[in-house]
């Protein structure tokens, strides 16, 4: 099978198998005893899939939207009120440039399909990274996500694009310093509170739970403020394999879990 280049070859290749974006399963598994209010993902591993299954990379990635759907579908149907995806770092444009149109691709496509039935399912669409030097089609599609789904009160799916950590950190540290320098802001005042404000995330919780995906064991630049006390569940499936059984797994290792955020367990008595 070749390579599938531009959008339109994309777009012919999602029509087929293709999973509705939220609709909650009539018939759904228990629901774990505690349910985290915010689970970030990072989706990690369809280049392997595809790579195994002797398929171009790019469908590896039209497989990892598809379980993009899933999850969305899993945290409604579970309860959960934040769900932030990894979907572009902002090293991943060191990729080959036939890989990185061919995501840009996907990413619009997704954004195009499955926004309205987002915002029908009342999802609340939240960007974080970086805005700077993306292409217009890029940054309007982010820009109407956001606009379209802002007073929905239901999930709120937050899309970690062209996000780094570090970068995010670096960002909200200039704003600050701009702040004293303008003289709206005194150092002394620089306190966790102000700089967990100044953060792509400012009003989000910080996650309690964080899934990575195809086994691997490391942080990746995601949420490096944010994740200081979530959990962590490594799921051994590639992205494109994670459902809900995979999400209902991750929670019911979340459950086993004692969060003690640096004191002691309320069993130490």
């Amino acid at each position: 099978m070749g390579r599938f280049t531009g959008a339109r070859q994309i777009e012919a290749a999602m029509t087929a198998d293709v999973e509705t974006v939220v609709r909650p399963d009539s018939a759904s598994s228990q629901t774990p005893a505690r349910v985290p209010d915010h689970v970030a993902i990072i989706m990690d591993g369809n280049g392997r899939w595809a790579a195994r299954r002797g398929l171009p990379r790019v469908e590896g990635h039209r497989r990892g939207v598809e379980a993009v759907r899933r999850a969305v579908r899993s945290a409604i149907e579970l309860g959960v009120r934040y769900l932030t995806i990894y979907s572009f770092s902002a090293e991943n444009w060191r990729r080959p440039p036939a890989e990185v149109a061919d995501l840009m691709g996907l990413l619009k496509l997704f954004m195009l399909r499955d926004l309205a039935e987002l915002h029908a399912n009342d999802v609340r669409v939240r960007i974080i990274g970086a805005r700077d030097g993306l292409s217009p089609d890029i940054a309007g599609l982010l820009e109407e996500a956001e606009r379209r789904t802002c007073r929905n009160t239901g999930l709120t799916l937050v899309v970690a694009f062209n996000y780094g950590g570090r970068q995010e950190i670096l960002r909200a540290v200039r704003r600050l310093a701009e702040a004293v320098a303008e003289g709206r802001l005194r150092p002394d005042a620089i306190g966790l509170d102000a700089i967990t404000g100044a953060l792509d995330t400012a009003g989000i919780p910080d996650p309690d739970l964080v899934i990575r995906t195809s086994g691997e064991q490391r942080l990746s630049n995601f949420l490096t403020w944010q994740t200081a006390y979530a959990e962590y569940v490594i799921a051994p499936e590639f992205w494109p394999d994670f459902d809900h059984e995979s999400f209902l797994a991750a929670l019911d290792e979340y459950n086993r879990r004692d969060r003690r955020f640096g004191g002691l367990s309320d069993k130490a008595g």
